[in-house]
């Protein structure tokens, strides 16, 4: 898609908040997600602009919507945003060229529906996120070679990566069941774990408990069983992004995944922010992917595409801190503890969507993919404790001397991302925070 006028940076709402330098949601951004106001017992669909939500919903009911968008305007009135999802990017595009005009400071349409409109904005704080669509399938990728290679040093010290890591996107089928929103906490699960020294298995709660640093991907329209998806119309088939926490129990997986991968270490929790940014609103921010080291083989073709050689890759930015109990009863700020970008992921999106249907493999409206830990190059871009404390045997120093091999009750994670350049108006995809609750007295 080029640029259009929804993304001209001159753009400005008459929603106040959206006007300010450091706003996840100017008028260029227009995620969608899907909330509850007090006293209602069911989600409507809204755009978050500024600290506000339009309920789309109601935007649809009052009649707001374009002749020619019947079919988005009936969409909009469902409880989440399945059927939106189902009709395609070219939909998603004109819901965001329809709103962006309702929203801007001036204009002729903003003129005729600005009371209506207004009326029709939420603030934030006053409603609960939901979870944007009931999740069908979740599957997780490994896509980041750096952190591949250092879980693999520490594995395998002599064979870091195995053969078919730069030939094939790796990838498991994760439990959508489990996955929940933002500020959810999360127990401390329970499992088997064979401790250092010992001769049978035993099960305890996890010892080993961290998070990893991930961008979610939601599958819009997707295929036909049996019909694969070419890599030149793999971004027709996605939605948009979020920020995603694969909670993973160290001690239990280490345990467990041969031979079949990660299992109960994976499945007890899995959040993710409630704001869905488009694809459409990220086109100012996209790049071409990051050059392969020389000797590596080239994707092989059903996985390569013109448009993702030149700009198949996004520039994300994405933060991690914590905030122990400690750190909260002082008043003391979360620490962020790194700082990685999605430029790092040595297979793009598009690549990962095709990879998944090459095989036939039904993708369908409201699935859900992770990238995998976006780990960068360097000590400060690890995405999660097991790198970052390398086993834990390099402890991270938190505020108030206190330190973490791995998460302890108490602790909250936090996840940010945003996307800024020159030129182009700083857009976010707001905050992915979940809270370590302590394991069930039940087991």
């Amino acid at each position: 898609m080029p640029l259009d006028e929804t993304h001209d940076p001159r753009l400005r709402s008459w929603v106040a908040s959206a006007n300010a330098a450091a706003c996840d949601f100017p008028i260029q951004n227009l995620p969608l997600g899907v909330f509850r106001s007090p006293g209602s017992s069911r989600g409507h669909i809204g755009v978050a602009i500024g600290d506000q939500i339009l309920d789309l919903h109601r935007c649809a009911d009052r009649g707001l919507f374009d002749e020619g968008s019947a079919d988005i305007a009936d969409a909009c009135q469902g409880p989440s945003l399945a059927r939106l999802m189902g009709l395609g990017r070219r939909a998603s595009t004109d819901l965001r060229r329809e709103v962006s005009r309702w929203l801007r400071e001036e204009g002729a349409t903003q003129a005729k529906v600005h009371d209506t409109v207004q009326s029709q904005l939420v603030p934030q704080s006053a409603v609960t996120m939901l979870l944007p669509v009931e999740i069908g399938d979740y599957t997780d990728f490994y896509a980041s070679i750096f952190h591949a290679t250092n879980v693999g040093t520490m594995l395998r010290p002599d064979e870091p990566l195995l053969p078919n890591y730069k030939h094939v996107p790796i990838g498991y089928h994760g439990r959508a069941s489990s996955v929940v929103a933002t500020g959810t906490p999360v127990r401390r699960p329970s499992g088997q774990v064979m401790p250092d020294g010992a001769s049978e298995p035993l099960f305890r709660a996890s010892r080993r408990l961290d998070y990893e640093l991930e961008v979610g991907v939601f599958v819009g329209p997707g295929n036909a069983l049996g019909e694969p998806i070419p890599a030149g119309e793999a971004e027709q088939h996605v939605f948009g992004l979020c920020l995603l926490n694969d909670w993973s129990a160290r001690d239990i997986q280490a345990w467990e995944y041969q031979p079949l991968g990660p299992f109960l270490a994976k499945s007890f929790a899995t959040s993710i922010s409630p704001w869905l940014v488009t694809l459409d609103a990220l086109e100012p921010f996209r790049v071409p992917p990051q050059p392969r080291p020389p000797g590596d083989p080239p994707p092989l073709p059903y996985l390569e595409s013109d448009d993702g050689r030149a700009r198949g890759a996004i520039d994300v930015r994405l933060e991690v801190a914590i905030s122990t109990e400690r750190m909260r009863t002082a008043g003391t700020d979360p620490q962020v503890v790194s700082r990685s970008t999605l430029r790092h992921l040595y297979w793009t999106i598009a690549q990962l969507v095709t990879h998944h249907a090459s095989n036939g493999c039904n993708l369908r409206p409201g699935d859900l993919l992770g990238t995998g830990t976006v780990s960068g190059p360097t000590r400060e871009s690890r995405g999660c404790l097991l790198e970052l404390t390398w086993r834990g045997s390099e402890p991270l120093h938190l505020p108030g001397g206190e330190t973490r091999r791995f998460l302890e009750d108490g602790d909250e994670v936090i996840f940010r991302g945003w996307c800024e350049r020159a030129g182009a108006i700083r857009i976010g995809l707001g905050e992915c925070r979940g809270t370590v609750a302590p394991a069930s007295t039940s087991n």
